[in-house]
């Protein structure tokens, strides 16, 4: 019945199947509703029922006041991702990889994992805890020593930066298992061959462990530009009050909030849309140039 490659590939094709019918079921199967952003779409006439708009729903985002600051707020979080978050996991790895005591270094990644565990309503929940204006135990604590409370939670300014650190605190130490598992891979020959031609640790880590780590580095670049617009909807909104909105509002609260709140399904599908097609772009862009570059892209 089969032929011999295939009685040998069998069992491969086997395992991949339930991650590929995954994504079939949960990705692209629902692509189809996709055609809700161009229909003044009704849940009691359906897809197949509702009016035809075209592209309505995209004027109504770029010409509405509310775009440019959801613009405006995804980007800039972003940005502080992309800058400092990003970077993180790559320089916890390369703390670890220089930590030679075993014990050591196993309970410094046991402690720097556990936070990737603990949910984001815990996460925020202990942090107001902490902060709450009136009976926070951080601001009380500074009330008795004299100090001005720190409206953490409260002021604006605060928010991208509580936003970015609890960012950092809770994946850094997971981020960088990948990192570690690519220097894993590094000939240690090579380090005792820079070692005995007179290299230091600095030396060592510019051009040997970088290098091991560029290909990763790059392909995490690539994937993390394509959710560029996508920043976590639990976290950005569990943070979000009244008082900070004017900088916490992001597309994916924006879409909650039109969506779900006030049932204009094809408008947030809309916005959810113009996410995705940026996100796309980015992926594209940046693949397109790593190769040109020379580097290892996505595909």
């Amino acid at each position: 019945m089969f032929s011999g490659y295939w009685r040998r590939a069998f069992p491969i094709y086997l395992m991949v199947f339930p991650g590929l019918l995954f994504f079939i079921v949960f990705k692209y199967v629902p692509m189809f509703g996709i055609l809700i952003a161009f229909l003044d779409y009704s849940p009691f006439k359906g897809v197949r029922g509702s009016d035809w708009a075209g592209l309505d729903h995209f004027r109504r985002l770029f010409s509405e006041g509310d775009f440019w600051n959801l613009l405006q707020n995804t980007l800039m979080l972003n940005v502080l991702d992309v800058l400092f978050y990003f970077p993180a996991p790559i320089l916890v790895a390369l703390l670890l990889n220089e930590v030679r005591v075993k014990w050591f270094k196993g309970t410094v990644q046991t402690i720097l994992y556990a936070p990737n565990f603990i949910s984001w309503v815990v996460i925020v929940g202990i942090t107001l805890q902490l902060f709450a204006t009136g009976s926070g135990g951080i601001n009380e604590l500074l009330d008795s020593w004299g100090f001005d409370r720190i409206e953490l939670m409260t002021d604006p300014k605060y928010f991208r930066w509580v936003w970015l650190f609890q960012n950092i605190w809770q994946g850094a130490g997971w981020g960088a298992i990948i990192f570690l598992a690519a220097l894993s891979s590094v000939d240690p020959t090579l380090y005792e061959a820079a070692e005995m031609d007179g290299a230091g640790r600095w030396r060592q880590l510019w051009h040997i462990t970088l290098p091991a780590l560029r290909g990763a580095i790059v392909i995490l670049f690539i994937l993390r530009l394509g959710h560029i617009m996508d920043l976590g909807f639990e976290h950005v909104f569990l943070l979000q009050n009244p008082m900070n909105r004017d900088v916490s509002e992001v597309f994916e609260t924006f879409i909650y909030k039109v969506g779900l709140n006030e049932g204009d399904y094809s408008y947030s599908t809309a916005v959810g849309l113009f996410k995705s097609a940026i996100g796309l772009a980015m992926v594209l862009a940046a693949n397109a140039l790593a190769k040109r570059t020379g580097q290892e892209g996505v595909f």
